[in-house]
């Protein structure tokens, strides 16, 4: 099969789909790679170590839109890329695409045959492309939490660490999944003090075992939200549900509760978010000011660290990838019900029942196709 990656061109995504690493793998499945020119120089992959991979490079995405039968991308198509895609062509990357209709309308109209990582499902309901991205966007949203609650970017002007003395920063965070722990592991490292809420009580327990008294758990009723909302200097969405459309668990009402200058993390972006007052937001422009609360909803925030999130990403997609690659879709998804949860587009069909359902329009099971 001709693999072929483009470079990324979402408002500052520095990852790229395939490292040099991928490409030997796949020469060595007996595939040609294509890779367009510096498509990896931004995570420091560069053109002569991909030629010495295996992989011939192409001057633009035009040229490997033409040729491949197969794009490997990180993020979801953009705009200027619709009219490359043709029929039959698979498109393996992150999608999300119950926060975007027509993305997900031009996948069908083209029938592209279409498989998100991010719901790629694997025995135990784990979600192995999507975690190590969950993993970095939780630890970084600590990190940009604590960055905008600094008094010069409209926060609060509270050390979340706090100092001797003086009372630490109160950070919430809802759901306690990938992105939760790991918001978690970075909020009691630098002596926050810690809330997570979550609605399942096993999953509380676990966060309970782990880190003990530092920090506190709660269930996700109205009641402790609303709450915790009048305390809390950081607020961290990092709610899931699989393909679908995230709920909103803050009303745009709800921010008159909060003291002026709280941060919010909406990491749930990609999904839609979690507050009902979100909006995308880019690396260059990644906050704004609404009822005096700071919203934080960069949607491809693990980019902002290229190079470890290329190189986590790639180690998970890699895999499946090459099962794609050496038997089609058709071989991958009836050999695999892991790859199948992921086909969410094909033959011009909705193929992921939570994006029907986000979406509003109509699903069909992908065995009834293949």
């Amino acid at each position: 099969m001709k693999i072929g990656c483009p470079k990324e061109i979402k408002k500052h995504e520095y990852r790229v789909g395939l490292t040099p690493a991928c490409v030997k793998n796949y020469v060595a499945h007996g595939h040609e790679v294509m890779i367009e020119t510096g498509a990896g120089a931004d995570t420091d992959f560069l053109d002569g170590e991909y030629i010495a991979a295996g992989a011939e490079i192409k001057p633009n995405r035009d040229a490997i839109f033409a040729e491949a039968e197969m794009i490997v991308k990180v993020k979801e198509p953009q705009p200027e890329e619709y009219d490359l895609f043709r029929e039959d062509q698979i498109l393996y990357t992150y999608l999300h695409l119950a926060a975007d209709k027509t993305l997900t309308e031009m996948l069908m109209a083209k029938k592209v045959k279409a498989i998100a990582y991010e719901t790629i499902e694997d025995e135990d309901g784990a979600l192995p492309c999507l975690i190590p991205m969950s993993e970095i966007a939780g630890r970084l949203s600590v990190q940009e939490g604590a960055k905008y609650l600094e008094k010069t970017f409209g926060g609060r002007g509270v050390l979340l660490g706090g100092v001797p003395g003086v009372r630490r920063g109160r950070i919430a965070i809802l759901g306690g999944g990938i992105v939760g722990t790991n918001a978690c592991k970075m909020a009691v490292g630098i002596g926050a003090h810690v809330t997570v809420l979550d609605v399942n009580s096993a999953r509380m327990a676990y966060l309970d075992d782990i880190f003990g008294s530092s920090i506190t758990t709660l269930y996700a009723t109205d009641a402790n939200i609303e709450s915790i909302l009048k305390d809390s200097d950081v607020i961290i969405g990092a709610v899931l549900i699989p393909g679908a459309t995230a709920p909103k668990l803050i009303t745009r009402e709800q921010l008159k509760l909060m003291r002026k200058g709280t941060v919010l993390v909406d990491v749930a972006i990609d999904q839609g978010g979690c507050f009902e007052s979100s909006h995308v937001t880019s690396h260059d422009d990644p906050i704004y000011i609404e009822e005096g609360i700071v919203h934080y909803c960069v949607g491809n925030m693990p980019g902002a660290v290229a190079l470890s999130s290329t190189l986590a990403l790639t180690s998970t997609t890699l895999p499946y990838g090459l099962t794609i690659a050496d038997m089609g879709v058709e071989g991958a998804c009836k050999s695999s019900p892991v790859i199948a949860k992921g086909l969410n587009v094909y033959d011009g069909h909705c193929t992921y029942e939570n994006v029907a359902t986000s979406l509003g329009i109509s699903f069909t099971k992908h065995s009834e196709l293949i």
